[in-house]
Order: structure tokens, then sequence, then C-alpha cells
């Protein structure tokens, strides 16, 4: 076995990089309402289930998808960000409010696989920080696999910092 190893990243959200504001038409990014919350759960599940990165712990990290859901949905601190292609929800993004949280991406934004490699994760990225400085947090933080593309193009992209997260890594088999 090996271990899955985490890295922390932390944002000024006082000083992000912007990028173009306009979204490619039929595109929106959105707070999410509870009757989409089932629709949201498929996403982020799927976006991890059908990564071959996350098989080796795929049963461990179902589970914490699930915590996070669950509390987000439940929770006044926390909201879904939603990325919509029309009507179908292709991407998502869970936020905590929580200046003292030790993760306000939880998780990170989430995009189904036919959708990568196109800039919406940035997108959705974007205004997940945007949304969280807007909600008054001077910085926010996010967990991420270490050596995962998120952790290595995406996070950088608006100036994250990476440090060693000092938290239980999962066990790949």
């Amino acid at each position: 076995m090996r271990l899955l190893n985490w890295v922390h990243f932390t944002w000024d959200l006082t000083n992000l990089p912007m990028l173009d504001p306009q979204m490619p038409e039929h595109y929106q990014i959105a707070p999410i309402a509870k009757e989409d919350e089932t629709e949201l759960r498929k996403v982020v599940t799927t976006s991890f289930i059908l990564d071959p990165a996350w098989n080796p712990a795929m049963q461990e990290v179902k589970r914490k998808i699930d915590l996070w859901l669950g509390r987000a949905f439940d929770s006044q601190t926390s909201t879904c960000l939603a990325l919509r292609h029309g009507l179908r929800i292709i991407g998502a993004a869970v936020l905590s409010f929580d200046p003292d949280a030790e993760n306000n991406l939880v998780p990170g934004p989430c995009i189904l696989m036919e959708y990568r490699n196109r800039g919406f994760g940035t997108r959705l990225l974007e205004s997940s920080l945007t949304f969280l400085r807007e909600a008054g947090l001077s910085r926010a933080i996010a967990i991420a696999r270490e050596n995962a593309p998120v952790a290595r193009f995406l996070y950088p992209k608006f100036h994250g910092i990476a440090t060693p997260a000092e938290i239980r890594p999962l066990l790949a088999a």
C-alpha cells in the first residue's frame, strides 16, 4: 500500500488575479437550490469515480464526499455552486464560509469528465474564490492530493500557496 499525500493551498482573497469574466454561451455558474441536491451529489461523486487516479482510495473518498455534501446542505455557513450547461449541472463546488475552517473548498471544483480541459475548472475556481471573498473572507484554504492536476495546474493559477497538509493521508491499495 502507498499513501495518498495531501497539500493545503491558501489564497489571499484580497489580491486575486482575475480572468475574463465572460462565460461561453449557454454556461452559467450560480448557487444551487436544495431541489438540485441529488443532481449535484451525482456530479461530484461521478467526477471522482470516473477519475482513475482516485480508484485506489475511492471507498474512503466517497465517505468523505458524502460527509462534505451532507454538511453543505444542512449548514448556514456553506453553499454549493453549480456550473450549468443549459439546464444540466456539469460541475460543482462546495464552499464553507467559516473563516476558521481547515478547508473552504470541500471539495474543490468538480467537473464531469466530458467537460474537462475546456477551462471550466478555472472558471469554477475563480467563481468560488470570488464568492468566498464577497462573503467576507480574506483568505481561503483548500486541500488537494499531492501531484494531482488540480494541485499542479489549477490552484496555482490564482496564486495558491501550497504547504504539506497535516492530516491523516488516505491509503491506496
